[in-house]
Order: C-alpha cells, then structure tokens, then sequence
C-alpha cells in the first residue's frame, strides 16, 4: 500500500493530482465509484510491491511514486491525451 509518505510527496504536487486519480482508477477494481475512493486490489498491490522491492512489506518510496506519476504524465502527452 502506498504508505503516508508517498501521499504526501503526492499532495505536495498539485500539478501531479489529476494524474494521481487516474492512476489509482486505472488500477482499481470495477465499480470503484461506489465507494467513492479508487482503491487497487490489495493482492495486486503486493505483487506491484514485490516487484518492484523484492519484499511485500516495503514501503513504496515516495520518490518512485512521483517518477510514476511523471512519467505517466509525460507518457500521456506524447500520445496526444489531454486533460487535467
């Protein structure tokens, strides 16, 4: 799960918010919006965790999280995608 920290570094980037609510719709489970809050299927989330740190109990540095989010941003703009 992405820790506090993580969050943080991702409220401390407003122009990065937009991108951070597609990626969390884009990972969550069908019908997220019934809950109102995207949220990723928790075993999904490890395995993108172990993956990615070797362990499943890790914390996601917030410095990984924010590349992400860039490079999604930066992604979707080479394609052409615009919004947010």
């Amino acid at each position: 799960m992405i820790g506090r920290r993580a969050l943080l570094a991702v409220v401390a980037r407003p122009v990065l918010w937009p991108e951070a609510v597609r990626a969390a719709a884009a990972v969550s489970r069908r019908g997220w919006w019934r809950s109102g809050v995207p949220r990723p299927d928790p075993a999904y989330t490890e395995w993108r965790i172990v993956t990615a740190y070797g362990r499943p109990d890790t914390p996601v540095a917030p410095d990984d999280v924010i590349a992400y989010l860039r490079w999604r941003k930066r992604l979707r703009a080479s394609r052409g995608a615009r919004g947010g």
